[in-house]
């Protein structure tokens, strides 16, 4: 069957996030990569994961938001797809940061796809592998389709959020959609302008360092500060 008739039929019958997971996965399927993820990017930060492939997926595009850099931030603000062929390469040096990050989690292998919606770079298709390369010309032709596919569970979302919220006034509008965005982060960036007396774009900061140099995931460290397991010193 045709890398297009495969990416229809892992979307076909599902909607929201079920499919944008379902065309990840046949990402991984279909072309020559070990992981698949649907970056959501707005005003230049990786905002949530749309769709993955599974857990590794998720925790290679949350990595872009922690480090505030990646194939996924480069391809939106660009408006071009971003492709490296081997992360270990000295003489690429454009992610100091989550180059190495990734080179830690055993991949080389990079691609972002740009996803548009109504004229708009909302975010991107990334594609991860653990040895270095390059894909072939029906892989690369595979990638545009499924970005361009990655679109409609986004406008899903958008669609199924927006009637509730007009049937129903008192509903929780954009609930679906809010969901994905990294909100424990944001409730855990107030806590620490309050705690600490400084400005938001600071606590978001020290926020993504401690994650960074404590190897863990910007998510899961602002739910120990949610839950008072974890307070950052003022210093």
């Amino acid at each position: 069957m045709p890398i297009l008739q495969e990416l229809l039929a892992a979307v076909e019958g599902r909607r929201g996030t079920d499919a944008a997971d379902r065309l990840c996965e046949a990402c991984v399927d279909l072309f020559d990569v070990d992981a698949a993820a649907i970056s959501l990017v707005f005003d230049g930060t990786n905002a949530g994961t749309l769709g993955s492939s599974g857990a590794s997926a998720r925790r290679y595009d949350e990595l872009q938001f922690t480090l505030g850099e990646g194939p996924c931030l480069e391809s939106v603000a660009r408006r071009v797809p971003v492709l490296v062929d081997d992360l270990s390469d000295p003489k690429d040096t454009r992610w100091p940061a989550y180059g190495p990050a990734m080179l830690a989690n055993d991949i080389r292998f990079v691609f972002a796809m740009p996803v548009v919606v109504a004229g708009e770079h909302v975010g991107a298709l990334d594609l991860f592998r653990a040895l270095p390369g390059r894909l072939n010309g029906e892989e690369i032709s595979g990638a545009v389709v499924a970005a361009e596919l990655a679109g409609i569970p986004l406008l899903d979302l958008m669609n199924g959020d927006l009637a509730a919220a007009a049937g129903d006034p008192t509903s929780d509008a954009w609930a679906e959609l809010n969901s994905l965005s990294r909100a424990e982060v944001s409730q855990a960036t107030g806590m620490l302008v309050a705690q600490l007396g400084i400005e938001p774009t600071e606590a978001l900061v020290r926020l993504r360092a401690h994650a960074y140099a404590t190897g863990r995931s910007a998510t899961d460290v602002a739910r120990d500060i949610l839950d008072r397991r974890l307070r950052l010193d003022a210093d």
